[in-house]
């Protein structure tokens, strides 16, 4: 048997999150859930962080869906159970309005567990393929689909807000790629007060857009030099003023408490996104 590898020491050598920075606390995902009707097994639990377990589930006639609980566990005493209900509602609200696009899997269904609704759940259909990584080689065709998914959204009031992850962005197995985990995601009026928000959404939206195709096709923009075709908004420099030093913060704390290691990175955690792993599941 060959040795492990320095990376694999690395995860086994750090623990599980504490309940206070875990979705459900102390819970996983449960072992079956129904939908529609179907019983649903889970496979597997791509993610457990703050805000929500994400995990795959298989029926028995082999059909596929992917369930998302928000959060539950109360902060210090403080009871979060609401928020995870209002984000359930409003991620599988945004499904629901994108239902017909081919790169948006489409919402399933409530989630029930013993007969009972999880108000906190949302599930949509599971995509076969992988997260964008840095060295994924997306196929002719990806991103111009991409960005006609994207314009569409915009062109309906829609504003996705959480581009910037590249791991939203999933290469299916099919080649085309699809867009996953719309908790943020906004619906607002294109007119008055809350249409400026919209647009400046939307206009990040396509800066990181750019900013992932200039990484894997920067010949996409033709002749255009990268820095004409990446201007970075105002807004997210200052956006970046606060939730840069926010997220140096979360990380060494995540660190002080043993769930990471070194720098606090994603990958050094037991169950950091899919998108980001750098060692084997």
């Amino acid at each position: 048997m060959s040795e492990p590898t320095t990376s694999q020491n690395l995860v086994c050598s750090i623990k599980v999150r504490p309940p206070l920075f875990r979705a459900l606390g102390k819970e996983e995902p449960p072992d079956f859930v129904k939908v529609c009707g179907t019983v649903y097994q889970r496979k597997h639990i791509f993610k457990h962080d703050s805000w929500a377990a994400t995990a795959h589930y298989v029926s028995e006639s082999g059909k596929e869906i992917v369930c998302k609980f928000n959060r539950k566990q109360s902060i210090l005493g403080f009871p979060m159970g609401w928020l995870g209900r209002l984000l359930a509602k409003h991620e599988a609200h945004l499904l629901q309005l994108l239902s017909d696009l081919p790169n948006i899997p489409p919402e399933s269904g409530a989630v029930e567990i013993n007969g009972v609704i999880q108000k906190n759940a949302v599930a949509h259909a599971f995509i076969p393929g992988h997260p964008l990584r840095k060295d994924s080689h997306p196929g002719e065709g990806f991103f111009r689909q991409l960005e006609a998914t994207l314009k569409e959204m915009h062109r309906r009031g829609i504003a996705y807000v959480d581009l910037h992850k590249r791991e939203n962005i999933l290469v299916g197995d099919d080649g085309f790629p699809y867009m996953i985990d719309f908790q943020i995601s906004q619906a607002l009026p294109q007119w008055g007060p809350l249409g400026w928000i919209l647009r400046i959404l939307q206009q990040s939206d396509s800066y990181h857009l750019r900013k992932h195709i200039l990484h894997f096709e920067p010949a996409y923009f033709g002749p255009i030099r990268p820095e004409e075709a990446l201007q970075r908004p105002i807004w997210i420099r200052f956006h970046r003023l606060i939730a840069v030093p926010f997220r140096t913060l979360r990380r060494k704390l995540l660190v002080l408490f043993g769930v990471r290691t070194g720098p606090g990175s994603a990958e050094t955690e037991v169950f950091p996104e899919e998108g980001i792993r750098k060692t084997a599941a």
